[in-house]
């Protein structure tokens, strides 16, 4: 039931925050948060994650329903095993981001983003390109959810592997 509720929470709240962003927010407004070190933004996003495929939102649509269809299988059976509770976790958090991302798709036809970093000042021109391109990126909870998912995930798979 844990698991559930991680997945529903994290659906609901990112889409709560989508919601508010998208009532109260300009396309392309940016608001410093804790001294500058976040912002909040608004961000259409119509591709995956670092807009890929933007220009095909249908194809990323049905492969993001896909994957989700899928991995919502694999979530049902892992619910009914003892343990797991590394690879449940994972799923549960990345099923929570995919859900709420994949209904941002079906309803809106975008993916609704409003965090970015702002990162210190650093020296040495390959780190500042770097920087600035993950500076560039704007995400939202979902995004997070599915990240550390993924990594719950395959930390699971190492731990079993070895």
């Amino acid at each position: 039931m844990k698991y559930i509720m991680t997945l529903v929470s994290l659906f609901s709240i990112d889409n709560a925050v989508k919601d508010y962003i998208e009532a109260n927010g300009e396309q392309g407004m940016q608001k410093p948060v804790f001294g500058g070190r976040l912002f909040i933004k608004k961000h259409h996003n119509t591709g995956a994650m670092l807009h890929l495929g933007a220009k095909n939102t249908a194809v990323v649509t049905t492969i993001s329903l896909l994957f989700t269809i899928l991995m919502t299988g694999v979530f049902a059976v892992t619910l009914t095993t003892k343990g797991n509770v590394l690879l449940k976790s994972g799923l549960a958090l990345l099923l929570g981001g995919a859900y709420s991302n994949t209904y941002d798709r079906l309803q809106r036809q975008y993916v609704v983003d409003y965090v970015s970093f702002q990162l210190s000042p650093t020296g040495g021109k390959g780190i500042n390109k770097l920087k600035k391109a993950f500076e560039s990126v704007v995400f939202n909870l979902s995004d997070f959810g599915i990240i550390i998912g993924a990594m719950l995930i395959v930390i699971n798979q190492m731990i079993k592997a070895s």
